[in-house]
C-alpha cells in the first residue's frame, strides 16, 4: 500500500514549474483583456524617451485600463516631448512589452468615481483604448498641462 502511495507523489519542482506557467499565462491574458496587446501591435517602443521627461509610477499610482483593470503599482509611465512611454515590472512583462504612444494619437478627457477624479487618456485613433490615471499622475506626468483650456482650469 505504501508503495502505491509514493508512486503519485508529485515532485516540488512541478508545483515551482505549474506556477511559473499559470503566472505566464494569466499576464498574457491582461494583456489582451485590457488592450495592451492591441496598442502593442502598432505602438512598440523601438527608442527612449527624447527631451525632458517626467515620470511617475510603478509605485503609489491607480491606473486602469479597458474594463478597469487595474495595473496599479506595476506601470511606470513617463511622458516626453514626442510621446508617452509605458512600461510594466519585469515580473509581468510576459504580452506587456514596453509601448511608445504618440501625443497625437492620444486624446484626453476626464472622469469621477465616487470622490476620486481621472485624467482619461484614450490610446490609438484605432485602438481606442481608455487608460484612467489618477489627477495626482496626470499633475506629476505634465498631462494636465496638455488638457483643453477649459478642462484644465476645473483641474486647478
Amino acid at each position: 500500500m505504501q508503495d502505491r502511495v509514493n508512486n503519485f507523489l508529485v515532485p516540488p519542482y512541478a508545483y515551482f514549474a505549474f506556477f511559473v506557467i499559470l503566472w505566464c499565462f494569466i499576464s498574457l491574458i491582461i494583456s489582451f483583456v485590457g488592450g495592451w496587446h492591441a496598442l502593442s501591435r502598432r505602438f512598440r517602443a523601438q527608442s527612449e524617451p527624447l527631451g525632458d521627461t517626467r515620470t511617475a509610477g510603478p509605485f503609489f499610482y491607480g491606473v486602469q485600463m479597458k474594463y478597469r483593470l487595474g495595473y496599479n503599482n506595476v506601470i511606470r509611465i513617463t511622458a516626453a516631448e514626442d510621446a508617452l512611454y509605458f512600461s510594466i515590472l519585469f515580473l509581468l512583462r510576459i504580452g506587456h512589452p514596453p509601448l511608445c504612444i504618440p501625443w497625437k494619437e492620444i486624446q484626453f478627457g476626464r472622469t469621477k468615481f465616487l470622490w476620486l477624479r481621472y485624467v482619461v487618456l484614450t490610446l490609438g485613433e484605432q485602438e481606442r483604448i481608455p487608460l484612467r490615471i489618477t489627477e495626482r499622475m496626470a499633475r506629476k506626468l505634465g498631462i494636465l498641462e496638455r488638457l483643453p483650456n477649459s478642462e484644465a482650469q476645473t483641474a486647478l
